[in-house]
């Protein structure tokens, strides 16, 4: 995999320095925005020599391209979902790709909107297709939904791929949304209960304990465990709230390097109850978003390859790696699928 040896400035302004590995340049950027920095420059082959067929002003340019792109608007997903519809139905009303677009963009419900539809209307005027658009655009379109408009385009039936792609996107959104609201309220009472118990040992419990302690009184090895953890904590908080900053940037640290993530990813899928309904909610996204991109026409190969960035755990996006491996070869999907043993 090429190397690329990067400078960049952090969250704080500092400048950053090192090496990184990816499959490109574009995602070498992304992988730099996503710690939180910006690159400043790139340049890619071992030791910094460009690799064969680059030149440093392609890197600039490549450079420019990604950061304007970066600052450019984009849409939540419940947005995204609703933009699609609304090309889908005006297509299915007859109107041509442009005329539709123009459509949208004269009831666009904000500036963001308007921004995107102004991209993607110059683009098309100029004669790009609707797919090669959204992709120069970037976010929100991600890899899923450029596939999917490539695929609208190739089959001739582009109102109803984008009617698929929109109930795809839609049934996303409600998933996650039941997630968050499964997960929410638990984590809000344990985060309450959890801020009771240090109220009541640090605050409570010594003032309530004082007169028993100035009346010498003999008292059990528990209760002295917990008056000693309160005054722990009274004194020392500070370098607690220090230890717990310094314990999540270590976390992140960790969690970034691609071992690590297979690791914890491979621990989370053997968790009781929490392993098996990550695994549920992995293969339910996996079959309809596979489905979805089938059924409107593209190969195998290419939905595979799409669909295993919106799995969200690298066990299982290794797993499609090597099915993808099978299936090139001539294999069929189901037994790749049963061997990797994590697909019911």
């Amino acid at each position: 995999m090429p190397s690329y040896r990067y400078q960049a400035l952090d969250a704080s302004g500092a400048a950053t320095a090192g090496t990184l590995t990816a499959p490109d340049r574009m995602t070498a950027m992304r992988q730099l925005q996503s710690r939180g920095e910006i690159p400043i420059s790139l340049e890619s082959g071992e030791d910094g020599v460009p690799a064969a067929g680059g030149t440093a002003d392609a890197e600039r340019a490549d450079l420019l391209a990604f950061l304007r792109r970066s600052r450019r608007a984009t849409l939540s997903r419940p947005e995204v979902t609703d933009f699609i519809r609304e090309i889908a139905t005006a297509l299915e009303a007859g109107l041509p790709l442009l005329q539709s677009l123009k459509t949208v963009r004269r009831q666009a419900a904000n500036e963001r909107l308007e921004q995107i539809l102004d991209f993607l209307i110059e683009r098309i005027e100029a004669g790009q297709p609707l797919h090669v658009a959204a992709r120069d655009y970037g976010p929100p379109f991600d890899d899923m939904i450029v596939g999917m408009l490539r695929a609208a385009d190739a089959s001739g039936r582009m109102p109803e791929v984008m009617h698929q792609l929109a109930d795809l996107l839609e049934r996303s959104v409600e998933l996650r949304r039941e997630l968050v609201g499964a997960i929410v309220y638990p984590l809000i009472v344990a985060g309450l209960i959890a801020l009771s118990v240090v109220v009541l040992v640090t605050f409570v419990l010594p003032k309530v304990m004082q007169p028993i302690i100035e009346a010498n009184r003999e008292l059990p090895l528990p209760t002295l465990i917990l008056l000693a953890v309160a005054d722990f904590v009274r004194t020392w908080w500070l370098l607690l709230v220090a230890l717990a900053v310094l314990a999540g940037w270590g976390w992140r640290r960790w969690i970034a390097q691609p071992a690590n993530r297979l690791r914890f990813d491979g621990w989370l899928l053997r968790v009781p109850v929490l392993g098996r309904l990550l695994r549920d909610v992995a293969v339910a996204r996996f079959t309809r978003t596979l489905g979805t991109l089938v059924s409107a026409g593209m190969p195998i190969i290419s939905a595979l390859r799409i669909v295993r960035d919106t799995l969200g755990n690298s066990v299982l996006m290794d797993a499609i790696d090597r099915v993808e491996d099978k299936v090139t070869t001539g294999q069929s999907l189901a037994e790749p699928l049963e061997r990797c043993g994590h697909f019911p």
